[in-house]
C-alpha cells in the first residue's frame, strides 16, 4: 500500500521543552555516530505530541539526528502505526480486525465507527474530535473484540459499549480502559479456575489499567510532563575488564626416573600329552 504525507500540512513543528529534552535523552542511548538509532522513538513522540506526523514534525526529527530528510520519510512511510493524515483532536479509535476479533464482533465495532465518526477509515468526524480505522491484530485475542484508544486498549466490547466510550469522550470524560463486561484481565468469563487465591489479594484493576488510570494519560496528547524524567544509562561508567596478568611460568617439574620395567613371568609351557600307549 503506498502511503503519502498529508496534502496540508503545518508551517512548523517543535518538540514541547519536556519532550526535547525526552528526546535528546534518548539520543544518547546510541554511541556517537549511530544516533539516527533512535527514528522510531523520535518520530513516535512526536506524533503523541501531535496527533500525527506531519511534514515539518518529520524533518525535524531527521535534523535532530543527522538524517537526510529522505531517510526519515522512508521510516514513516513504511510503519503503519505513524499517522501520515490528521487524526481527531480527542481520539483515534482503531478497531481490531483479525481473527479473534472479527469472528467475536469487530465488524458490530467497525459499524458503530462508520455511524458515529464517519463513513471511510481515517477520515475526521464533523466536528473533527474522532477518527478511525481497522488495524491488524493487537494481540488482545482472549478478549476480543477490543479496540486501541489512544495510547490503551478497550477489551470485550460490544458494539452498545463502544458507542457509550465514544459519547463519554465527546463529553470530556475518559472511560477507564481494560475489559468492559466486568473481568480483571483476561481470566475465563465465569471466574479463575487456577491459581484462585489472586482473587483475594489483587488490587482494585489490573497492572496496565491501574498505571493508565494513575498515570491519567490514556486519549490525551503527550507533552512530556506526565512521567519524570529518567535516564538510568547515564553517569554509569563502564567498568573496565581488569587487563589479565601474564600467568607465571611454573619451573619445569624434575623428569622423574624411568624405573625398569618390571619382567613378565614367562608363560608357563603346557606339558606334553602322554604317548598313547602302543597298542598290544
Amino acid at each position: 500500500m503506498l502511503r503519502r504525507l498529508h496534502h496540508d500540512q503545518p508551517a512548523s513543528f517543535a518538540f514541547t521543552l519536556a519532550n526535547q529534552a525526552w528526546a535528546e535523552a534518548q539520543i544518547t542511548k546510541y554511541p556517537e555516530g549511530r544516533q539516527a538509532s533512535a527514528i522510531i522513538p523520535l518520530l513516535w513522540r512526536a506524533q503523541e505530541q501531535e496527533g500525527w506526523l506531519t511534514r515539518p514534525a518529520i524533518e525535524s526529527v531527521a535534523d535532530m539526528l543527522g538524517m537526510a530528510h529522505i531517510r526519515a520519510l522512508e521510516v514513516a512511510s513504511f510503519y503503519f502505526m505513524f499517522q501520515l493524515q490528521p487524526v481527531g483532536s480527542v481520539a483515534h479509535i482503531q478497531v481490531c480486525g483479525t481473527l479473534s476479533c472479527m469472528i467475536c464482533g469487530a465488524e458490530n465495532l467497525i459499524a458503530v465507527c462508520k455511524d458515529k465518526i464517519a463513513a471511510n477509515a481515517h477520515e475526521l468526524s464533523a466536528d473533527g474530535k474522532f477518527s478511525w480505522e481497522e488495524v491488524e491484530c493487537l494481540g488482545s485475542c482472549a478478549n476480543a473484540p477490543m479496540a486501541q484508544i489512544g495510547k490503551d486498549y478497550y477489551e470485550d466490547l460490544t458494539a452498545e459499549k463502544l458507542a457509550w466510550i465514544i459519547d463519554e469522550l465527546a463529553a470530556g470524560r475518559v472511560p477507564t480502559p481494560g475489559p468492559q463486561n466486568g473481568r480483571y484481565a483476561a481470566e475465563p468469563l465465569k471466574g479463575l479456575t487456577t491459581l484462585t487465591a489472586h482473587e483475594s489479594g489483587r488490587t482494585q484493576f489490573n497492572a496496565s489499567v491501574q498505571l493508565a488510570t494513575d498515570i491519567g494519560d490514556t486519549v490525551k496528547r503527550i507533552d512530556g510532563t506526565e512521567v519524570p524524567l529518567l535516564t538510568p544509562w547515564l553517569g554509569k561508567t563502564a567498568k573496565k575488564p581488569a587487563a589479565k596478568k601474564p600467568a607465571a611460568k611454573k619451573a619445569a617439574a624434575p623428569k622423574a626416573e624411568k624405573k625398569p620395567a618390571a619382567k613378565k613371568p614367562a608363560a608357563k609351557k603346557a606339558a606334553p600329552k602322554a604317548k598313547k600307549a602302543e597298542a598290544k
